[in-house]
């Protein structure tokens, strides 16, 4: 079973698991179970009704404590496996995994955003979003492919299968700060098949005026309006 008390004794395992160091983990730790707490006070029980009986009464659960709970949602977030072995990690059913997931993951979101680390999703808000925090407005755009179980109807078969990396997936674009590698937005999710300028084009992010806008040729014709664009450039082949 995977446990925080024995995972936090491997700092690259447990870097690789949840995406987290152990700072990082700890700085969200509080956050996390406030939310918790205001979402499930220890006076009512998890269906919402007062509790005849003082918490931790009955039977044990395998995520009994807030550190187990938070290192579920982020093992789920960061590796995106199949319920049945999240389970199998967890040493639970799959109808209890899925109860999990659904029942943590809001809980995790309230906590970045009480943290305020949550990017933005809203492309018209972005500029505004980011004159807000004062931070600069030297960015890099990418596209970012998660692995997703293959669909059964064959035409989604198709928008969802990426030929570079033979594999079914969804896409991403994110906009990142390139001082603090912050993650200043998100885009929606598309199939994987769509193109990266596809989806920037579709998302049709509005910038911070003034901002320097890094990309790759993924990008290539993305000129926003109020960015400088920089790409980098092929080096010319040698002659023999």
């Amino acid at each position: 079973m995977l446990t925080y008390d024995e995972l936090r004794c491997h700092s690259r395992k447990f870097l690789a698991l949840t995406g987290l160091t152990m700072k990082e983990f700890k700085s969200v730790l509080p956050a996390f179970e406030r939310a918790y707490t205001r979402k499930h006070p220890t006076h009512k029980t998890q269906v919402g009704k007062k509790r005849k009986r003082q918490a931790g009464g009955g039977r044990k659960s395998t995520l009994d404590s807030i550190e187990q709970k938070l290192l579920f949602a982020l093992v789920y977030q960061k590796t995106y496996p199949v319920q049945t072995l999240l389970g199998e990690l967890f040493e639970l059913s799959q109808a209890r995994t899925n109860y999990w997931i659904h029942h943590l993951l809001p809980i995790l979101k309230e906590a970045l955003n009480d943290l305020g680390v949550l990017p933005e999703r809203d492309p018209r808000q972005f500029a505004q979003q980011e004159k807000r925090r004062g931070d600069s407005r030297d960015y890099i755009i990418d596209g970012t492919e998660r692995r997703r179980q293959r669909p059964k109807n064959p035409e989604k078969q198709g928008l969802h299968y990426s030929g570079k990396k033979k594999i079914h997936s969804d896409k991403n674009v994110v906009i990142t700060h390139r001082r603090t590698k912050r993650v200043g937005y998100l885009s929606q999710t598309y199939a994987g098949k769509t193109h990266d300028k596809k989806v920037a084009d579709t998302e049709a992010v509005v910038y911070p005026r003034g901002s320097q806008l890094h990309k790759d040729t993924a990008f290539q014709g993305y000129e926003p309006p109020g960015c400088r664009t920089y790409q980098p450039k092929k080096s010319p082949a040698r002659l023999n």
